[in-house]
């Protein structure tokens, strides 16, 4: 690997990413009861209508609940027949997606959107450690890509970050490939990995996505809680009010951005991709947020996971 200028908003370093495992301590990834759809949870609980379980709340009875899970008690006080619901704790493997292909390469202002991509893949992947669960993943190179099997081990852990740097590291050394064939491999060498109850966390752009796509999804989503983290940089939301150069290195564009239905355009172009991905992959209850290269990603990520309101 050849090595890059030492600019941390640009080049990952795995002592760049060590410096987010803080945010265990900060942050509470829990939104209420730990359900199963909450992002970075580590271990889980399942709501049960069982016995021997630990209680967790009374709600009024419904035809089809155990009758011998009757609360007596609240029933007698409230004069509704009531359900006693268990939680039982169960063991999460989860499974992180990290995007490093050339479209990630881009950042107008602070970091690139590899860049928050890999920090978001180490918060995820330190928080779900420290819960006790197995994590691993794959980072996505365009051509090809690295597999690390989820394990319950740090050292583990940390192959997977150095993967992620080792593909950041060489983003702007772009070879055109076919994603649809990418994609098909992708998805062979997945299913072979992800059977039923892991958190996936799929970090990209999703600048590219096509029926084959939502297809898959939706089948990962019938076993596992899937979650899709979309990285956009602002830039590609609104064009500034002013004339501009976009580069990849190789190859320079000019936009003009004082023309109002130019900026008008494109942010409406942007705005209609992502409301028709999120409208199609919501079919199948699967969890979609955004995270902006600008805004610091602890105060986002704080502001996301306190009212997990995802738009």
């Amino acid at each position: 690997m050849k090595k890059q200028p030492e600019n941390k908003n640009i080049f990952l370093t795995l002592e760049h990413l060590l410096q987010f495992e803080w945010l265990n301590s900060v942050l509470n990834f829990k939104i209420g009861v730990q359900k199963s759809n909450s992002v970075l949870s580590g271990r889980f609980t399942s709501r049960l209508r069982g016995r021997g379980l630990d209680f967790e709340e009374a709600r009024p009875y419904v035809i089809g609940d155990d009758i011998r899970n009757i609360d007596w008690n609240v029933t007698a006080k409230t004069g509704q027949t009531h359900t006693k619901v268990f939680t039982e704790e169960k063991e999460k493997p989860a499974f992180i997606f990290v995007d490093q292909s050339a479209t990630m390469g881009f950042g107008s202002t602070h970091k690139t959107k590899s860049v928050v991509a890999g920090e978001l893949a180490a918060i995820s992947a330190f928080k779900i450690l420290k819960g006790g669960d197995r994590v691993g993943g794959m980072v996505f190179k365009g051509e090809d890509y690295d597999l690390v099997t989820p394990k319950r081990d740090r050292r583990n852990m940390l192959n997977f970050l150095k993967k992620i740097i080792d593909a950041n590291n060489i983003i702007y050394d772009y070879k055109a490939f076919d994603f649809s064939e990418a994609l098909k491999n992708i998805t062979g060498k997945l299913r072979n990995i992800i059977t039923h109850d892991y958190m996936v966390i799929i970090i990209s752009d999703f600048y590219r996505y096509n029926s084959e796509t939502i297809k898959y999804l939706s089948e990962m989503s019938e076993h596992n809680d899937v979650v899709l983290i979309k990285v956009f940089d602002p830039v590609e939301v609104q064009l500034p009010n002013e004339k501009i150069t976009l580069s990849n290195i190789s190859h320079q564009i000019q936009m003009n951005g004082k023309q109002k239905k130019t900026r008008e355009d494109f942010t409406a172009d942007f705005e209609s991709n992502y409301d028709q991905f999120k409208s199609e992959i919501e079919k199948y209850n699967i969890t979609l947020f955004k995270i902006n290269t600008v805004d610091k990603l602890e105060e986002q990520l704080i502001q996301l996971f306190t009212r997990f309101n995802p738009r």
